[in-house]
């Protein structure tokens, strides 16, 4: 794969873009070995409804359940690293006037591939939390309560760790949405990687983004409601398609 492989008139919209606003789904970190939840619901995990594995209730009634749950997807992913899709995208941010990569993985592989201004919006599986206060643990305080399932809290005496995660029921981080939604709304080109656009309010941003005049790039292997409204629609992994982007920009520097 080329950028000469690339329609023409998307190479001259990257080389016109100046902000640009990334979202990226679970289909990105799939290319790296990672299971979606409901992929990852396999084997002993399968007997259990999901709300019972993801969501404060769910803690309540069975924390060490839960926490299980997440320590054997962490284990998961520390087998795994970023893919060519995630290198891609770090690499051509530095090449516009904004970029802003809007995320609803929970892996923290944006990160590790090199990626700043990351906006995760469901939250990041690596970091944990008090149940009670929200309160950010250090891994240092996991690891010497590394028998406990799960850990207890440091700042509340009821409290326990859980991942720092959004839950089925809870609200996604204001601030962190307020941001995703500025991003769409400003961009001039936005560009969509491995979301079938099924989960709100992330769903919405590519029709933001379209609504405000900015040119839209799908990538995904099917079709999909954002690939309707797309400019431009990539079937195939972004894996294969994102590095030819990246191609095309550092072929056509500014």
């Amino acid at each position: 794969m080329n950028s000469e492989e690339l329609p023409p008139d998307l190479t001259d919209c990257l080389k016109s873009a100046t902000r640009v606003a990334v979202l990226t789904g679970a289909g990105v970190s799939a290319e790296s070995g990672i299971p979606t939840f409901r992929d990852a619901q396999t084997g002993l995990w399968a007997r259990h409804d999901p709300m019972s594995l993801a969501s404060p209730e769910g803690f309540e009634a069975n924390p060490a359940l839960v926490w299980d749950w997440y320590q054997w997807r962490r284990e998961l992913i520390a087998e795994a690293s970023p893919n060519a899709g995630h290198m891609a995208l770090a690499e051509m941010a530095p090449a516009f006037d904004s970029f802003v990569l809007i995320t609803q993985n929970v892996d923290g592989f944006h990160q590790l591939a090199g990626a700043e201004n990351v906006l995760e919006l469901h939250g990041n599986i690596q970091r944990n939390i008090c149940s009670k206060t929200h309160k950010p643990i250090s891994y240092d305080w996991i690891e010497q309560h590394a028998d406990d399932r799960p850990p207890p809290s440091p700042h509340h005496e009821h409290g326990m760790a859980r991942p720092d995660v959004v839950w089925f029921g809870e609200a996604l981080d204001e601030s962190t949405l307020e941001a995703a939604f500025a991003a769409a709304g400003g961009c001039d080109l936005m560009l969509v990687a491995g979301t079938a656009g099924a989960v709100q309010p992330a769903a919405s941003l590519p029709f933001v983004a379209a609504e405000a005049g900015a040119r839209v790039i799908d990538i995904n292997p099917e079709a999909t409601g954002i690939s309707r409204i797309a400019d431009w629609h990539l079937s195939g992994p972004g894996a294969t398609w994102l590095p030819a982007l990246a191609k095309a920009v550092s072929d056509n520097p500014r």
